[in-house]
């Protein structure tokens, strides 16, 4: 873990131990993190269960910057959080690869 300005930089492993087009759980802490590694390269992260009934988002299907729950199709954007039902979110967590390595902010 790193400081940068006021953000704390948390490295959360190798770009390259996510197969593209899936995601991987990270436990930080008392966090679990999903992050996915999209098949054009871009890496994005959410919190890892869904809103609805706690799905393991980093089990789901990965594409068009979205994530589908495993558990009941419920669908989030992996920019914005935004899900496919109304008032659904999930929270998102800024991140960079830097020389091979996933972190997040």
């Amino acid at each position: 873990m790193a400081e940068t300005g006021t953000r704390t930089v948390i490295r959360v492993g190798e770009a390259a131990d996510i197969p593209v087009g899936q995601g991987r759980c990270f436990v930080l802490g008392d966090e679990t993190i999903a992050v996915f590694r999209q098949r054009d390269g871009r890496v994005f992260a959410t919190q890892n269960r869904c809103p609805h009934r706690a799905g393991p988002l980093a089990d789901g299907i990965v594409g068009g910057n979205h994530v589908i729950c495993p558990l009941h199709a419920h669908r989030f954007d992996l920019e914005t959080g935004n899900g496919s039902e109304p008032g659904e979110c999930v929270r998102v967590y800024e991140t960079e690869v830097v020389d091979g390595q996933v972190r997040l902010r």
